[in-house]
């Protein structure tokens, strides 16, 4: 192995392990939390949102699940300007992993994951905007481990991103609706975003299996939406 593929497949796993253990031991303190919120985000007019902005990208970049970011939104500032700005977040969190994993983690990533690799470029090479926006409506997957394959991959950044952008709008909607209904005490409101979530699920799993003809995310993405895998995938995977 080349020093170069080494040392830059050695960097992105110390990163990845150290995001890890940041956010598994509480390393961040009370960041990204509703008493965090409280403190240092809400009625601190601008100043609370760009903090919050800049916050987000990074814990999403950082494998932060994104559902938590949109909740989060939806607590400090209501459903609209809170599915506004975790869209935001999440974005960039999206754009700094993906350009991560692109310029450092590529040589290796792409030898150590093939199997996975191969599946999302696959999945992405025919259309790759509306098979982002696919990928991001389906309600099973995790949207780092999406960003850092995408990124290794030879689909272009552009439409993979603007994709994402889109295919992140409606759960983020669903998830700031929750949000804003538990700062208000509205059960209506965390009840609706349970049902939208679960009607844009279904909307997101029946489109999969309606556009996806014959390509395939893995064996385990296709389990969870009970579907059978494309002949030969449970070989190439196991």
């Amino acid at each position: 192995m080349k020093l170069r593929v080494l040392f830059s497949g050695l960097a992105l796993m110390a990163t990845l392990v150290a995001a890890g253990l940041v956010i598994e031991h509480g390393l961040l303190g009370d960041w990204m939390s509703e008493a965090w919120i409280d403190r240092a985000v809400r009625d601190r007019g601008l100043q609370g949102e760009l903090l919050y902005l800049c916050v987000a990208g990074v814990a999403t970049a950082l494998a932060l699940p994104r559902h938590v970011v949109s909740f989060l939104g939806g607590y400090a500032f209501g459903v609209g300007l809170g599915t506004g700005l975790a869209l935001i977040g999440t974005e960039i969190g999206c754009v700094l992993s993906f350009f991560y994993a692109r310029a450092i983690g590529r040589p290796l990533v792409s030898a150590r994951l093939a199997a996975r690799v191969r599946h999302v470029e696959n999945f992405l090479a025919a259309n790759p905007f509306w098979m982002t926006v696919l990928i991001r409506l389906i309600p099973v997957g995790n949207n780092f481990v999406t960003n850092i394959l995408a990124g290794v991959t030879r689909v272009p950044a552009r439409p993979f991103l603007l994709g994402s952008f889109a295919g992140y709008l409606p759960q983020t909607l669903v998830f700031a609706l929750a949000g804003s209904g538990v700062d208000l005490g509205a059960v209506s409101r965390i009840v609706i975003a349970v049902l939208l979530f679960v009607v844009s699920g279904a909307i997101g799993t029946r489109l999969y299996r309606k556009y996806r003809h014959g390509r395939s995310l893995g064996v385990e993405v296709d389990g969870a939406l009970e579907e059978e895998p494309s002949a030969g995938e449970g070989a190439r995977d196991r």
